[in-house]
């Protein structure tokens, strides 16, 4: 197991399904070209034709198993029912209960279903109903952040509870290099999933200020200033830009919706504005303020220290590995 791959990938790598549309199709398929598993991220509204172009536009970039990763605290059931009838390899899932029904249904489609989890809890009832593997989400990761609980922690207690079952634990949370890795198979798991090491990638749709700025900040914070009414309950880990730093004591009860517009962008083929602490991260099409928007990252940043495409980093993490356990260790693992 571990770096010699898991579901039948060549590579215990996941690259995370990074919103709102940051994974598109030349990020996930530079990813699953180099032996890991890109993740495409569905809209956080219903579009199901989108999806259907984002798969299939996919697979003309690569003839590798990839998937599609679908936030459940949003309108979901079509795109879904398109992700299903595409028959991508994998769905991946997050901010919800995975129902029993949906995994019957995607192993009917012979695709398979990875929730994403931040408690105990929450990995209990995903092992219960059938899931594929578990990614096991740490407080250190970027973007939104279910859990509340440390990888360290967190990981070794999902391995010890769905150990029995045959299930692979896919770690995540801040990490970034092969030390990271090693670090996460020691403590279980069988893979490891990374978001913000492949924003910061070639192949990305981030905004090229977004990905300068994750190469040059190596700091962040946890904390729910961005989108608190378009997605409430939902906190954010952040870079600490100089925007976010004069704004982090934001009054709890200012939200994004009487703020100024500083600036617009088109997200899955949508044009939309984008007011202050409004949380949609920037990407290529973005205008305005740029520096004045959220830009996720995990804990991880401060080991970003260069853009490279997406299949060195999966060269990088799976070489660097080998050689680490061979010499901390002095063994090979297979």
């Amino acid at each position: 197991m571990g770096w010699r791959g898991i579901l039948g990938l060549e590579y215990g790598v996941v690259q995370g399904p990074l919103g709102p549309d940051i994974s598109g199709p030349e990020l996930v398929a530079a990813v699953s070209n180099a032996g890991g598993l890109g993740l495409l991220r569905a809209p956080d509204w219903e579009s199901p034709d989108h999806v259907r172009e984002l798969i299939r536009k996919t697979r003309t970039l690569t003839n590798k198993p990839f998937g599609v990763g679908v936030v459940l605290a949003f309108p979901h059931k079509e795109n879904l029912k398109a992700i299903l009838d595409e028959k991508v390899a994998f769905l991946q899932l997050s901010w919800g209960e995975c129902p029993e029904e949906l995994v019957l249904e995607a192993h009917r489609a012979g695709v398979k279903v990875l929730p994403q989890v931040g408690s105990l809890e929450e990995a209990e009832k995903a092992a219960h109903v059938g899931v594929d593997a578990i990614i096991v989400q740490g407080l250190e990761a970027g973007g939104h952040v279910l859990g509340q609980a440390g990888l360290v922690l967190l990981l070794p207690a999902v391995v010890d509870l769905v150990g029995s079952k045959d299930i692979p634990i896919i770690a995540a949370g801040g990490i970034a290099d092969e030390r990271g890795y090693v670090a996460a198979m020691a403590l279980g798991a069988q893979g490891v999933c990374l978001g913000t090491r492949f924003v910061a990638t070639e192949e990305s749709y981030a905004h090229p200020a977004y990905k300068r700025e994750l190469v040059e900040l190596g700091k962040t914070e946890y904390t729910d200033v961005f989108g608190r009414a378009r997605w409430p309950g939902a906190p954010q880990r952040v870079l600490k830009t100089p925007f976010f730093m004069d704004w982090r004591s934001l009054p709890s009860h200012e939200n994004e919706t009487n703020q100024p517009v500083i600036g617009r962008t088109t997200i899955h083929g949508m044009e939309k504005e984008i007011r202050r602490f409004a949380g949609t991260v920037p990407n290529v099409t973005t205008t305005g303020d740029i520096e004045s928007m959220a830009m996720y990252a995990g804990q991880g940043v401060g080991l970003i220290n260069e853009i490279l495409p997406a299949g060195e980093v999966i060269r990088r993490l799976v070489e660097g590995a080998q050689l680490l356990i061979h010499q901390q260790f002095g063994t090979e693992k297979s």
